[in-house]
């Protein structure tokens, strides 16, 4: 199931409720409060299987194409304890001085006035305007034969790559990735103003020949993980070559950068952090990664007595594995705790990320998705909030203390606010023993009880702002992020071809980041490709270590 818990049932076999329901004879001997434990025990087994259920509707209305169950409102926590003052109003906001990006041409209009009139100076008035037109240029290329016969030809003005112009190529790469526009719309328009073109034409501008934009995209994550503090971190479904994948989001407040797999495993979230690099890395910080994993004591040994700390590649890396006698064959059915060649393989790839000066000191910011938790994690509060908004409540008891619970996180976040704002030591304190006030109490409410204890286990991930202020409190940016994914994958539904895949998350990733950088994507665009008068945009990954130095 894509989402919600599964219920297997095996064929022939039969499922019942995990509470035990004594005989109908038995009942008239329980007392009230037996029976109203009784009762609320079943309600809870029947509010899951109304989930599974939920869950299984939902996967086969996906499956016909079919729209899924509504979502779940949020909760409004984030926006309701925002500071006084920094709230958002409904009003309309009024509308400033209007200030052109473009040069302002000055007409001076005359008019006829009566014998006898005084000019007053002028009333200025100003119009913007955009001028869709098309111009094809014919290059009569001077063609020379030297005395020993070779020929040579006058070359084409900077910019130009094919028969089409730097201008029309960045107005379709527009149009198609910030502007999501279809395929189709893009060809309509283009053939309207009176471009002649192909569709086979109009693909090929989308996904060939881009190769530097493909290694600025892969440049600028690796500039991003070499100098953040923190990084935010999401995923959500895609499709590429008829089959599901998933598209992973990585960035903070200065770049993104999306990448899109067949999985969203660990070891894939490992080898995204490398950013390109294809090494295997044998040092501390790998056999410290083991130890956590709980690689056994011997297998570490082994490896950290071998000459060898360095590989090249996966084939390098495996025939390693096998020189020393790790069985590095797939057994079904293997959890990842029990499988010591994906933990020595984890360990290998932080190994890399490190030995490449990858997220030194740096905080991953997740939802709580176990694939993301590595290095120094961070959870999101409004995730967490969440589960307990999201609880099912039976009673007028349970209702008041989920409402009390909720209460309380609220006020503890809008503290930790003012705490990121304001650091201070004495509160720090304050607050470590106030999360443990609200997540350790027990409020008569079994399932919120066993939520609140799974939630004070994260406790050091919950609070690690007030170590790391710099760290938000939720993953809200990349939610934000990869939410044009999500509009590209409701209107193209997927990608058919490697190249196409990685040409869709590069542009995408590109245009978030210049939207952080304070960058206009078409001067990006007009700046790369060569356009006549573009507007110099340096290398976005040279400003990203720039914007990530300190003051």
């Amino acid at each position: 199931m894509r989402h919600g818990r599964s219920l297997p049932i095996p064929a022939g076999g039969f499922f019942g409720f995990s509470i035990r329901v004594p005989p109908a004879s038995e009942l008239d001997s329980l007392t009230a409060a037996e029976l109203k434990d009784l009762v609320l025990g079943l309600l809870a087994e029947v509010a899951a299987l109304k989930q599974t259920v939920a869950a299984q509707r939902e996967e086969i209305a996906w499956l016909k194409g079919m729209k899924g169950r509504p979502t779940i409102k949020p909760s409004g926590m984030e926006p309701t304890t925002a500071p006084p003052g920094t709230k958002p109003t409904r009003d309309k906001p009024r509308r400033g001085k209007i200030r052109p990006r473009v040069s302002v041409e000055d007409h001076t209009l005359s008019v006829t006035a009566p014998v006898g009139s005084r000019l007053k100076g002028y009333e200025t008035y100003l119009v913007q305007d955009v001028i869709l037109s098309v111009r094809a240029v014919r290059y009569r290329r001077e063609r020379w034969v030297t005395p020993d016969g070779q020929t040579v030809i006058a070359p084409l003005p900077p910019g130009i790559d094919g028969h089409f112009g730097p201008n029309l190529r960045r107005f379709v790469l527009m149009l198609y990735h910030q502007g999501q526009s279809t395929l189709a719309r893009v060809i309509a328009l283009l053939r309207s103003i009176g471009v002649a073109i192909s569709e086979r034409q109009v693909q090929r501008l989308l996904t060939e020949r881009h190769d530097a934009f493909l290694y600025e995209a892969r440049d600028v994550l690796r500039a991003g993980l070499a100098s953040a503090a923190w990084i935010s971190v999401d995923d959500t479904g895609a499709r590429h070559k008829l089959a599901n994948a998933f598209c992973t989001q990585i960035g903070d407040d200065r770049f993104t950068y999306f990448a899109t797999r067949a999985t969203k495993s660990r070891l894939n979230f490992l080898d995204l952090l490398r950013a390109g690099h294809t090494d295997f890395v044998l040092n501390q910080n790998a056999f410290d990664y083991m130890r956590e994993r709980g690689l056994p004591t011997a297998l570490i040994g082994q490896l950290n007595g071998a000459e060898v700390k360095y590989f090249a590649d996966r084939p390098t890396w495996l025939a390693h594995l096998n020189q020393l006698g790790i069985d590095v064959a797939e057994k079904p059915g293997q959890a990842v705790i029990q499988n010591p060649t994906q933990l020595a393989t984890e360990g290998a790839l932080w190994g890399s990320i490190w030995a490449h000066g990858h997220l030194r000191g740096s905080v991953v910011l997740s939802d709580d998705a176990g694939q993301f938790a590595v290095g120094q994690h961070a959870l999101c509060w409004v995730h967490a909030e969440r589960l307990v908004h999201k609880l099912d409540t039976f009673t007028d008891r349970h209702r008041a203390a989920q409402q009390r619970i909720r209460s309380l996180i609220w006020d503890f976040y809008a503290d930790l606010k003012a705490y990121r704002a304001n650091p201070d030591r004495r509160r720090r304190t304050v607050l470590r023993a106030r999360f443990d006030r609200i997540f350790r109490r027990r409020t008569g409410f079994v399932t919120l009880d066993r939520l609140l204890t799974r939630l004070w286990a994260n406790k050091g991930e919950l609070l690690k702002v007030l170590d790391r202020p710099e760290v938000p409190l939720h993953t809200n940016g990349s939610e934000n992020d990869i939410r044009c994914q999500v509009t590209r994958r409701k209107i193209s539904a997927g990608t058919r071809s490697d190249q196409g895949r990685d040409c869709r998350d590069a542009f995408l990733g590109l245009a978030k980041t210049c939207g952080k950088l304070g960058i206009a994507f078409w001067d990006y665009l007009g700046s790369r490709l060569g356009a006549p008068d573009a507007v110099v945009v340096p290398p976005l990954p040279e400003l990203i270590r720039c914007r990530g130095q300190p003051a």
